[in-house]
C-alpha cells in the first residue's frame, strides 16, 4: 500500500486495503469491510483496493477495469470467478461518474498477471466427501492402520466438520479432552492441509509462498508424509475412534419416506417384550456392578442417603450410562420398563428429563412400588410435608407458598436447591435471594435443607 501511494503519488483515499475490518488512520477508526466495497464501487476517489478473497467472488463492481494478480490460485473454478469481476458491464455516465469524464465506455478490462497465475496448472473443485460408502467407523479405523490417500483423507476431513456442528457443547468438549486439545474442526483442518499442496510446499521448503515447482518431488513426498503422520496421530488412539463412533451414531437419523405405515395389531410385541427384558436386565446388572464407583449409586443404594444428591452427582451417572449402552437413556428404561411392568408404570414426564433417572434407578432397586415421574415423587412428598407442617401448627402465607412452590419445582428438574440458586430465574423475577430472606426470615437456610431432604426422598 506504501508503494502504490508513492507511485502515483496520491493519499490514503486513493489506494485502501480492505480486510474484515481496516484501521483508518484520519479517523483513528476501524471501517467495516461493506463500507470499503461501497466506497470502492462508487467513489472517483477510490481507485485500487488490496484484499484477499474478500471481493473475489459474490461481489459485483461494475467500473473495475484492472485485476492484478499477486498470488496463485489452485482452482479453476475460483479463478474463473475471480476473473469475472472484471467482466461486469455498465452505461458510460455510470463509468464517468465514478472513473472521471475521460472514461468513455468500458469495453474490455486488463488482467495484470505478476505471478504466472493464468499459466499454472489449475483443478477442479472437488467435494471432501469422496468416499459416501464407506461406514464412520470404517474410516477411522483404516486411517488407523495405515489407509491414508487423498480420498480417504478430505472423506474424513468433512466428516468431522460435519459431526462438529451437528453435537451439543458438553460432547464436543469432551471429544476435545481425548484428542488433547484439538477439536474436531482443529482435526479437519489439519487434514486438509496434509493434502494441500501449497501447504506441503511450505512444509518442505519452510518458506510461505513457495511454489510447487520450486521443489524438488522427494522433498515434497517427504513433506507431504510428515503433514499426514501429524494429521493422523490423534486417530491411533482407540479412545478417541470409539468415542467419534457413538458420536456419530447417536446423530444419525434414517427417515423413511416411501413406506406408508399400517397398523397391524396393538400391544407390546413378544419380541419387543424380551427385547426389554434384556436391555433392563443388563441396566441392573451395571448398576449393581458399579454401585461403588459412581457416586450417584452409592447414595441412590444407601437407605437412608448418607448424603444429598446433586445435579452433577445424577449428571455423572447419565454420562457413564450412556458410554456403556447408548440405548440406556431415561426414555427407552422408561419404555422398556413400560412394556414389562405395564400395571406399575404411571405416567411419563417431560421427554428425556434427567432427573426421572432416580425413579429408573430407585424402581430397578425395587425401593419403590411404581415406577412415577421423578417431578409427580417430589410433588406428593410435598403435600405431605405441607399437611405435617399444618398438623403442627406450622402456617404459611399466600406469598410463601408460592415461594414453596418454586422451590419444589426447581427440586424436582435439578434435584436441590441452594440459596445461590435463586439469583436465577424464575427466582430473580420475584425478587431473588432478598425477596426470599423477607419472606421466611432466618428460617430460610434450614427451610431449604429441610426441602433438600424431605422432596427427594
Amino acid at each position: 500500500m506504501h508503494l502504490v501511494r508513492i507511485v502515483f503519488g496520491k493519499g490514503n483515499d486513493f489506494a485502501k486495503k480492505i480486510t474484515y475490518k481496516t484501521y483508518n488512520p484520519e479517523t483513528k477508526r476501524y471501517e467495516k469491510s461493506e463500507t470499503l466495497i461501497q466506497e470502492f464501487r462508487t467513489s472517483p476517489q477510490l481507485r485500487i483496493a488490496v484484499t484477499v478473497d474478500m471481493i473475489a467472488t459474490g461481489t459485483d463492481i461494475k467500473p473495475l477495469e484492472c485485476l492484478l494478480f499477486l498470488r496463485d490460485i489452485r482452482s479453476r473454478t475460483y479463478f474463473e470467478q475471480m476473473k469475472g469481476r472484471g467482466t461486469r458491464i455498465l452505461t458510460p455516465t455510470d463509468l464517468q461518474a465514478v472513473s472521471g469524464a475521460d472514461a468513455r465506455a468500458k469495453t474490455h478490462f486488463y488482467i495484470i498477471d505478476a505471478v504466472g497465475v493464468c499459466e499454472s496448472d489449475k483443478t477442479d473443485s472437488r467435494p471432501l466427501e469422496r468416499q459416501r460408502t464407506v461406514p464412520f467407523d470404517k474410516l477411522l479405523l483404516g486411517v488407523a492402520l495405515g489407509k491414508r490417500d487423498e480420498d480417504t483423507l478430505t472423506t474424513l476431513a468433512g466428516r468431522l466438520a460435519r459431526l462438529q456442528r451437528e453435537l451439543p457443547p458438553s460432547e464436543t468438549q469432551r471429544l476435545t479432552e481425548l484428542a488433547g486439545g484439538r477439536s474436531l474442526s482443529d482435526l479437519s483442518a489439519v487434514l486438509l492441509r496434509a493434502v494441500d499442496p501449497d501447504a506441503i510446499a511450505v512444509q518442505a521448503t519452510g518458506k510461505p509462498g513457495t511454489a510447487l515447482n520450486g521443489v524438488a518431488p522427494a522433498a515434497l513426498e517427504q513433506a507431504r508424509q510428515q503433514l499426514v503422520t501429524a494429521a493422523c496421530a490423534p486417530f491411533d488412539l482407540p479412545a478417541l475412534r470409539d468415542a467419534l463412533t457413538k458420536a456419530k451414531q447417536e446423530t444419525e437419523q434414517t427417515i423413511d419416506r416411501v413406506t406408508v405405515d399400517k397398523i397391524v395389531s396393538q400391544g407390546f410385541d413378544p419380541a419387543a417384550k424380551e427385547k426389554a427384558q434384556s436391555l433392563l436386565q443388563s441396566f441392573w446388572t451395571y448398576i449393581e456392578q458399579h454401585q461403588a464407583e459412581i457416586t450417584a449409586l452409592q447414595i441412590l443404594y444407601s437407605r437412608p442417603y448418607k448424603q444429598r444428591l446433586t445435579e452433577p452427582m445424577l449428571k455423572e451417572l447419565e454420562e457413564k450410562l450412556r458410554e456403556q449402552h447408548a440405548a440406556w437413556t431415561e426414555d427407552n428404561l422408561w419404555s422398556a420398563f413400560a412394556a414389562t411392568h405395564p400395571g406399575k408404570v404411571q405416567g411419563r414426564s417431560q421427554a428425556g428429563r434427567f432427573a426421572d433417572l432416580v425413579s429408573l434407578v430407585r424402581f430397578a432397586l425395587e425401593q419403590q412400588p411404581v415406577l412415577e415421574p421423578f417431578a409427580a415423587s417430589v410433588t406428593t412428598r410435598f403435600n405431605e410435608w405441607l399437611i405435617d407442617k399444618a398438623q403442627a401448627g406450622v402456617t404459611f402465607t399466600p406469598d410463601q407458598l408460592a415461594w414453596l412452590n418454586l422451590i419444589r419445582d426447581h427440586i424436582a428438574t435439578s434435584l436441590s436447591i441452594e440459596s445461590q440458586d435463586f439469583d436465577y430465574a424464575p427466582f430473580n423475577q420475584r425478587g431473588g435471594l432478598g425477596k426470599a430472606y423477607q419472606l421466611f426470615g432466618e428460617q430460610l437456610l434450614p427451610l431449604l435443607d429441610e426441602l433438600n431432604e424431605v422432596l427427594v426422598g
